[in-house]
């Protein structure tokens, strides 16, 4: 990438694209989707194979590729077969790190039970994917190597209730301190993996800083305390701003959006941007998420227009879905700027999204998309 004055082709077969009045920007990040599901629809869910679930990903890997992302890092529902595909060219899509499950407690975020006794998991347990339930120390340990040993590149864990559960709240605290602390020392030494936290409420995200937790998704309540706590452990914040928002975009053209994650999405929905706001200008880490999935899939770069809105700039926006992106999955060695001997993730944009940031919503916008060297999407 340079000049072409600059540029040594190192023989005659390379293909040289020439990008003129265009914008070149590294691959973009997303750190946080899910590609099991693609927009919220719990009746659909019910009705879903579980293996027809991961055909149904395909166009939602597809689309995402296309918008420019060409990382991500997926929160709960993705399997090592999936991540597999895409490496083996089986499939186009992002390069991925996985969750796989979703750890949480009984009666918690991502326990889909009902009062009338049934259960409703949008993101059931699988061969492939082991149930995310657990309590108590010793439960938590054998889960996390349940989960590593399923190809897990990172744990997810709720440590708080959330908006698309029907039996908690945003501010409940779910697992203990001490059950926080087996998650990351047992991930760290069994396989130096991370861990992630769906972490809404703010004793719940400072439980989760505390233990040692790498990234805090959504953030929504995280008050003066937990941004102290944030900065002094280096964590990271994925704001994922667009998903309340996409609760009550999906609520309003007739979506199957249960009453009380509508009504859950309307009471977080100011709050959230408020507080990442407060945090990004305290100087948080903050990386590029969507919670895509709540939302369709290829739409994920709304959220760096919803940043702009609480604060950022465009271009603090763009950093933070990709070098900052690139640090929060650990993959900083690899991907998120364009430096020699870095993976050859690239676009090219037909507007200047410093300029204009929302002009990224519209995928026609992105002209070109390069993974790892390989044109996956051409229209220069």
């Amino acid at each position: 990438v340079g000049r072409k004055s600059d540029i040594r082709l190192p023989n005659s077969d390379v293909q040289m694209i020439d990008a003129q009045g265009g914008t070149i920007l590294p691959g973009l990040i997303d750190t946080h989707v899910h590609f099991i599901f693609d927009g919220v629809n719990f009746m659909a869910a019910m009705n879903t194979p579980f293996s027809l679930g991961y055909y149904q990903a395909i166009d939602p890997m597809r689309r995402t590729l296309e918008a420019g992302i060409t990382t991500v890092r997926d929160a709960g529902g993705a399997d090592l077969g999936m991540k597999q595909a895409v490496e083996q060219g089986l499939i186009a899509g992002p390069r991925m790190q996985i969750s796989i499950s979703i750890l949480t407690i009984t009666g918690g975020h991502g326990d889909g039970w009902l009062p009338s006794g049934s259960s409703l998991d949008i993101i059931p347990p699988t061969p492939g994917r082991p149930s995310g339930l657990c309590d108590g120390v010793d439960e938590v340990r054998k889960k996390v190597r349940e989960v590593l040993r399923a190809g897990a590149e990172v744990i997810k864990v709720c440590s708080t209730g959330g908006v698309l559960s029907p039996t908690d709240h945003p501010e409940f605290t779910q697992f203990t301190p001490e059950e926080l602390e087996v998650m990351v020392q047992e991930a760290a030494y069994r396989r130096g993996v991370k861990v992630m936290a769906h972490a809404q409420g703010a004793e719940g995200i400072k439980n989760a800083v505390r233990a040692g937790i790498h990234s805090i998704e959504h953030g929504i309540y995280v008050d003066d305390e937990a941004i102290e706590l944030m900065l002094e452990r280096g964590t990271f914040l994925v704001p994922t701003l667009l998903a309340p928002l996409a609760v009550l975009e999906a609520a309003e053209s007739g979506g199957s959006m249960p009453e009380w994650g509508i009504r859950k999405s309307r009471e977080v929905i100011e709050i959230h941007s408020e507080n990442i706001g407060r945090a990004f200008k305290a100087g948080v880490k903050v990386a590029m998420g969507t919670d895509a999935g709540v939302m369709k899939h290829g739409t994920n770069l709304r959220e760096l227009g919803l940043m702009c809105n609480v604060g950022l700039s465009p271009m603090d926006s763009i950093v933070a879905t990709t070098k900052t992106a690139a640090e929060c999955l650990g993959w900083e060695d690899k991907v998120g700027t364009l430096e020699p001997g870095k993976l050859a993730d690239v676009i090219v944009t037909h507007t200047d999204p410093l300029a204009n940031i929302r002009s990224l919503e519209d995928v026609d916008n992105i002209r070109l998309v390069v993974k790892d060297g390989r044109i996956v999407k051409n229209l220069m």
